[in-house]
């Protein structure tokens, strides 16, 4: 096959040498003595294996890339799937200068759990190769599994650790009284273990996974001030906590010279606005709090999977999920699934799945810096990314229509008295 390709694009006598083949047109540079000649005997001998072994390294890594990505296309193609290749945009954490990725990577119930750790390297491998660079998880997920298989394969895909966002959220790590909240002592060793777990020197955004009325908010901010300072953590920001709790961090970092947070996770999704379209907007302009959004699909709720019941393999029959089954038998879960399939006409209208166009109705949303995705398979995976194409054709027009069909725009208090 090689020499096939060899011939027709010519080179030194329509050959390719291997190096030439994979690139590699320069040799290392071997040490050479005083006088400019290779140094002989026992210096020459190991100059000359340490320069096969760089090349024999070099050409075996790109052979397995290429063998990688052989495969993977081979598997795409067997599942019909086409990829489209899109560009990834990127946005600014809230006012922070770290950029993100649109669409980020979560792990919450598949990595370490639903899926197979081969599985995890394939979705991840698809989405850094797609431009994500944002990979979200949590001491929590999966008991940590989430975290030591996130770890091991960015360790094994040994991507540059700069090129790459990894996030983690500190409050649930065991169950003795001191491995759970948000007191120093647990903020500091709970990201130790997510650390030693990751296999990680540092996590770029270290999250408190709810707020803790256990623990002083000062205290809160200077731990995470504290791990910022010793190189554990580039950032901090919260999961779950209101506004108030927000401007209070904020206060009191100001007050006392400390880090304040950069941003809040938050649940956002058609069914779910008030606080990452009135809320959390106002504190992105006056303390720059960007949004990073999970669960768009509203556990699957969105794609159409439960319209005509709950299947077997979905999240809602899983183990643990009985909460999801009841909001879907409730009066409001059908209300819900009316008009979903409403919006399904819309995604049809534009050539999109019903997936496509609720992640890109989430990351039309002022403040929203990213939205993590949750996934169990590469189609899955693909399917999503594709959301950045639809953002383009989400019009005033369309969006008012979208509105009309949900019902549920939030309001202001302005605009409740007015």
């Amino acid at each position: 096959m090689f020499a096939a390709r060899a011939s027709a694009a010519g080179g030194k006598g329509g050959k390719f040498s291997v190096e030439e083949l994979y690139g590699f047109n320069k040799k290392p540079k071997v040490n050479r003595g005083k006088s400019g000649k290779q140094e002989k005997g026992d210096g020459k001998k190991v100059a000359k294996e340490k320069e096969e072994s760089l090349l024999a390294s070099q050409i075996m890594e790109a052979a397995r890339r290429l063998m990688e990505r052989r495969r993977l296309e081979v598997y795409l193609k067997e599942c019909d799937v086409t990829v489209q290749h899109t560009q990834m945009p990127y946005r600014n954490l809230g006012k922070s200068g770290l950029r993100v990725s649109c669409l980020g990577l979560g792990t919450w119930v598949t990595f370490g759990s639903q899926i197979s750790d081969e599985l995890a390297e394939s979705v991840m491998t698809i989405a850094y190769d797609s431009g994500v660079n944002l990979f979200d998880t949590a001491e929590v997920y999966a008991s940590g599994r989430a975290e030591t298989t996130l770890g091991n394969i960015l360790k094994k895909k040994g991507w540059r650790r700069s090129s790459y966002v990894v996030t983690t959220k500190i409050y649930w790590g065991g169950q003795a009284e001191t491995e759970r909240g948000l007191s120093r002592k647990h903020i500091i060793e709970g990201l130790r273990g997510s650390l030693a777990r990751l296999q990680l020197d540092y996590v770029d955004i270290v999250f408190a996974n709810r707020s803790d009325i256990n623990s002083p908010m000062e205290e809160v901010v200077r731990a995470m001030t504290f791990v910022i300072e010793q190189g554990m953590a580039m950032y901090w920001g919260t999961s779950r906590w209101n506004a108030m709790e927000i401007m209070e961090a904020y206060s009191v970092a100001r007050q006392f010279n400390l880090v304040p947070p950069i941003c809040e996770q938050a649940e956002y999704h058609y069914f779910q606005r008030d606080k990452v379209e009135l809320h959390l907007p106002e504190l992105y302009h006056k303390i720059g709090i960007g949004a990073m959004t999970w669960s768009p699909l509203a556990c699957g709720l969105l794609t159409g999977k439960y319209n005509d019941g709950v299947p077997e393999s979905s999240r809602a029959a899983m183990k643990g999920y009985a909460w999801l089954k009841e909001r879907l038998c409730s009066d409001e879960g059908k209300k819900q699934l009316s008009k979903i399939k409403q919006l399904h006409l819309v995604a049809d209208r534009l050539n999109c799945t019903a997936a496509q166009l609720a992640i890109a109705w989430c990351l039309r949303s002022e403040g929203v810096s990213t939205v993590l995705l949750g996934v169990t398979n590469t189609e899955q995976l693909l399917e999503n990314l594709g959301s950045i194409r639809v953002l383009s054709q989400l019009t005033p027009p369309l969006i008012a229509e979208m509105e009309m069909l949900l019902g549920n725009k939030p309001r202001n208090a302005k605009e409740v008295r007015s």
